[in-house]
Formats: C-alpha cells, sequence, structure tokens
C-alpha cells in the first residue's frame, strides 16, 4: 500500500500516513459514498478504514445508554434494531488469525454479506481502533453460501487470504447478537453511528462461548475528535470499560483455548520526514495501546507481569507527554499527566512488592541456604507471610484502580487529546514551526540534552551515594525511553551500540534501585529492628558491593559510545 502526506490537521499536525488514512481515516473525513449499490450485488460495498471507539457495559445499563440525555441530544434519526449472525472462517491452524486477518459472512436479513478486515492500524489507540475494512455482498438466501475467493485476490492480504484458501477454509466461530443503529450528528456536522450489540461468541467444534455486550461508536464523516467528547460524557455516567479487543480476537481466544499475553512496549512506526507533532501522536498511541492492553488482566489475572507491562507502558507515555509539554502546554495535559501520575502510584506499590517477593527474596532464601545459615532462612519464613498480606492488598488496589471509570476517562481523555487539531492547543504563529519542526531535528536535540544530563550526573556514578544513583537511573530512563521513541527515525550499528550500552547501564543501575528498595519495603512491612530487615539491608549492602565493578564498566562502555543523531 503506498504512502503519501496527509493534507488535513485532524490529528493536530500533518501526517504522513496511507492512502486508505487519507481517503477515510483524516479527522474531517468526507461524507462516505453510498454503501449499497443496488445495480449488481456482487460489487464491493466498502473498500475503507473502520473508526472506531468500542466500550464494554453490563447488560443490565444497555437500557440507560440508550435513553442517556447526550445521546438524545444527538440523535438524527430513528434507531434501527436487527439480529447479525456472522460466521468466522480460517484454516484449522488459525493462519488468518496469526496474520492479524479476520474474514467473515455475515447474514444480515435476507442479505450475505462477505467482509475481510486487517490488522489494527497506526492510528488506533486511546480506545479508538482503525482498521481496513473490505466488504462485498455476496448474495441473498435463506442458505449461507460459500467464501467468495475471487473478491479475496482484490485486497492487499491477497497472497495470505488465497494461500488459506487453498489449504481450506472452514467456520471456526460465530457470533450471534442484536444488534441497535442509532444515526448521530455530532458538532462541526460529524456524523457517527452508535451500535450497541448484545449477544454472544460461540466455537463451532465446542460448547465453549462467551457472552458480548458492547458499544461501537463508528465515525461516519467528520471529526473522530468528536467521538471521544461523547464517549468521555458516556463514561462519565455509565459503566462502561475499554474493549481492545475485536470480536474475531476474542473469537479466536475461544476457540484455540489460548489465554491472553501481556502487551509488551513496542516502537512506533515513524517516516523520515514526518515532524515532532507527528511522531509525538504516534508515541503517545503506541504508549496507550500497551496501557489499555493490560488493563483486563490486570484485572482478571494474578500473572504479576500484566501490572509490570502496565506500569512500563504508563513510564514511556507520561515521558512522552512530558515532550508535548515542551511544544502545546494546555490545562488538558497538565490534568493529563496528573492523572498518569496518579496510575502510575496506583500500579507502583503492587509492581515493588512483586520484584521484592518473586526476585529479591528467593535470592536470599536461596543465598542462606547455600550458605548453611539456617538462622536467616527462618527469620525469612514469617516476613514472607506479611509480604503475602501486603502484595495481596496493593494488587487489590492496583486493580481497583484499573477497573474504575478514573481510569476509563483517562484513557479516552489521551485519545481525545491526540485526535484534536494542535493537540487541543491554540498555538501562536511564533509556537506553531514548533510543533511543525522536522522529527530528526526534535528528536537530535531531545536526545544531545538527555545525554548531556546524563554524562553531568554519571562523572562519578560508581562511587556516588544512593540518592545520586537513583537520580542518574532517572536520567539514564529518559535517555532510553527517547532513543526508542525515535528509534525508527535513526538506524545502523552506531545507533545499536549506542542504545545496547545505555540498556547495560540502565539495568545496573536498577539492580542497585532494586536493593535499596527492597531494604526500604522490608523494613515498612516486618519494622526496622527485624531480623528479616536486617537480613535485607545487609544483603543490599552486598549487592552494591558487587555490582560496582559491573557499573564502572558499563558506565565506561557507554560513555565511549559515539552518538547517532548527529
Amino acid at each position: 500500500m503506498g504512502r503519501k502526506r496527509c493534507c488535513c490537521r485532524s490529528s493536530g499536525h500533518f501526517s504522513t500516513m496511507s492512502r486508505l488514512h487519507v481517503k477515510r481515516i483524516c479527522g474531517a473525513r468526507r461524507a462516505p459514498r453510498p454503501r449499497r449499490r443496488r445495480n449488481n450485488a456482487m460489487e464491493s460495498l466498502t473498500g475503507t478504514a473502520e473508526l472506531e471507539i468500542k466500550l464494554r457495559l453490563p447488560r443490565k445499563a444497555v437500557a440507560k445508554l440508550i435513553r442517556h440525555p447526550a445521546i438524545a441530544e444527538v440523535k438524527a434519526g430513528r434507531a434501527r434494531r436487527r439480529r447479525l449472525v456472522s460466521t468466522y472462517f480460517d484454516t484449522p491452524n488459525l493462519r488468518l488469525a496469526r496474520a492479524g486477518l479476520g474474514l467473515r459472512i455475515r447474514r444480515d436479513g435476507r442479505q450475505w454479506i462477505q467482509t475481510v478486515k486487517g490488522a489494527p492500524e497506526g492510528e488506533s489507540g486511546g480506545g479508538l481502533a482503525a482498521r481496513p475494512e473490505y466488504q462485498w455482498a455476496i448474495g441473498r438466501s435463506s442458505k449461507m453460501p460459500s467464501i467468495d475467493t475471487a473478491r479475496l485476490a482484490t485486497t492487499p492480504w491477497h497472497r495470505v487470504l488465497l494461500k488459506a484458501a487453498r489449504r481450506g477454509l472452514a467456520p471456526a466461530f460465530v457470533t450471534n447478537f442484536n444488534r441497535t443503529e442509532i444515526p448521530l450528528t455530532l458538532a462541526d456536522s460529524t456524523t457517527a453511528i452508535l451500535a450497541v450489540d448484545v449477544g454472544t461468541i460461540r466455537a463451532v467444534n465446542s460448547a465453549r462461548h462467551m457472552d458480548l455486550c458492547e458499544i461501537e461508536l463508528e465515525l461516519g464523516s467528520g471529526h473522530v475528535a468528536r467521538l471521544f467528547e461523547l464517549a468521555l460524557t458516556l463514561a462519565s455516567d455509565l459503566p462502561l470499560s475499554l474493549e481492545s479487543a475485536s470480536k474475531a480476537a476474542r473469537g479466536v481466544r475461544l476457540v484455540s483455548s489460548a489465554s491472553a499475553a501481556p502487551v509488551r512496549a513496542e516502537n512506533a512506526e515513524l517516516s523520515p520526514d514526518a515532524t515532532a507533532g507527528d511522531v509525538l501522536a504516534s508515541i503517545i498511541r503506541v504508549c496507550l495501546r500497551q496501557v489499555e492492553g493490560n488493563a483486563d488482566g490486570i484485572v482478571h489475572d494474578d500473572d504479576p507481569e500484566w501490572i509490570h507491562q502496565m506500569r512500563i507502558g504508563t513510564r514511556r507515555l507520561r515521558a512522552c507527554l512530558s515532550l508535548l509539554r515542551n511544544l502545546a502546554a494546555s490545562d488538558e495535559l497538565t490534568r493529563l499527566i496528573a492523572e498518569i501520575k496518579w496510575l502510575a502510584g496506583a500500579l507502583g506499590p503492587a509492581r515493588d512488592l512483586d520484584v521484592l517477593a518473586l526476585e529479591t527474596l528467593p535470592a536470599v532464601r536461596s543465598g542462606a541456604r547455600s550458605a548453611g545459615d539456617v538462622a536467616t532462612a527462618a527469620a525469612m519464613r514469617p516476613f514472607a507471610v506479611k509480604l503475602g498480606k501486603r502484595r495481596k492488598v496493593a494488587r487489590n488496589e492496583a486493580r481497583t484502580a484499573v477497573a474504575s471509570r478514573r481510569f476509563v476517562q483517562l484513557v479516552l481523555a489521551a485519545g481525545a487529546l491526540v485526535a484534536r487539531p494542535q493537540f487541543g492547543t491554540s498555538l501562536e504563529p511564533t509556537a506553531a514551526p514548533t510543533i511543525d519542526t522536522p522529527a530528526r531535528e526534535f528528536a537530535s536535540r531531545l536526545l544531545e540534552r538527555r545525554q548531556r544530563n546524563l554524562l553531568r550526573r554519571g562523572a562519578s556514578l560508581p562511587h556516588a551515594p544512593a540518592d545520586e544513583r537513583h537520580a542518574a537511573r532517572i536520567a539514564a530512563k529518559k535517555l532510553r525511553y527517547a532513543t526508542e521513541f525515535f528509534a525508527d527515525l535513526f538506524s545502523g550499528k552506531r545507533a545499536r551500540t549506542y542504545r545496547k550500552a545505555l540498556t547495560h547501564l540502565q539495568d545496573v543501575l536498577g539492580v542497585l534501585n532494586d536493593a535499596t528498595v527492597a531494604a526500604r519495603l522490608t523494613r515498612e512491612i516486618a519494622g526496622p529492628d527485624s531480623p528479616a530487615a536486617a537480613t535485607l539491608q545487609g544483603w543490599a549492602a552486598a549487592q552494591s558491593t558487587l555490582a560496582i565493578d559491573d557499573l564502572a564498566r558499563a558506565w565506561h562502555d557507554f560513555s565511549r559510545c559515539k552518538t547517532f543523531w548527529d
């Protein structure tokens, strides 16, 4: 798919996006052509990008949602209710799902619609899903027709689809739900559809099934920021939660019995000719995908990796928004940064206690057993019980925060910020070039500043006190985030060598910080004069001594690295 420069200001800045985005996703989206062509039922109905905000809600809240004053105020016609049954197809080894594709045939009345959807695009994040979509009418009958492989050949994924068809496509799961559609006209003549879906997802070859109850706010034409405004209004009154997985993704998990995995950090795809505004918007969306992608895991699963990964995403998001504050400061941005600080505060204690319980304490006990230190091993047992209770409290507090209305509003507010022209600010003419600064130039200046800051703090790092090492660790983390954020703008061996040395330095500093945090938490949990506190304090001191040589080598290697942004 070709790339071209988007000339709209829908996201507050110029953007390098696909032609598909330029035609259909730009904030000032043109009114779509009619979706149905009556002269030929075999014609493609759409070849567009679906742009929608998807949220879950309890079934008991559906009636309240439909009658909500905010919906009544923008309602542009009568609600339409219909039953939609969709059969999703894949190979036995789920080849399409692994490629990020979804293929279905949906019955809508007597009409059969074949649809292919691609993987989420870079504009996704903050509750918003952007996916390319191709649809065809393939007949009107009481019996479901076969997959029309000729139509699959017209999509950008024809190689994968046709290869899967040759190997054998079969029904994998079925979605069966009642949909209520309400046409909406929002501010600035923006049009949208509110779809409320209530039903089930059912595996074809087993009894596995799951309920679904969700809403979709799909953009028809106009500005996507208007969708976020409506979503925020509804989230302030209704028990809504984020739904980051499509129906197809949930169906695949159902039939494969595969559990969802924690979402890790990823780098944004950036264009060399992008502006500072372009790249920051892309990075914010990537960070939001990590934050919202780990929400369900924190609420429903006890695996500590969910909290770990959301904490990383939260830190990265806060770091990126701090960069934005230097370009497009606003009260909205200040409030958002404060909310992210709240979320980090809810996740931090749980993560620190997980590290103490799962990494530090086992290492201390193992060392005591190896040394035949029976007294130390015995002293750790009652402390481990207290630590387990404290971990449970901290995890529940993190879970409560992520399951709260406040968290949903935080993510939607961040998505809204990126969707607004110039990030919701009214920039003076003298300030506008700052956002339009070439991304490489902006990144080079930032990296140079952060490099100087770290070098200044690291002159005597191996022998510095704990507070100075902590400050150096923060400086190294900010520099590392920046190198990751702008990784697509700089390539080559020099960049890889620099990032590798910086990562090693931060890891060594992290070990020292974990030891300090472990000693502090043990004093808080067991008491400052307890045997456990004395043991952990001694262990932390030993770790610091052992790590000094590693730290000296790591600093030496990093300080000798040539910068890659010159």
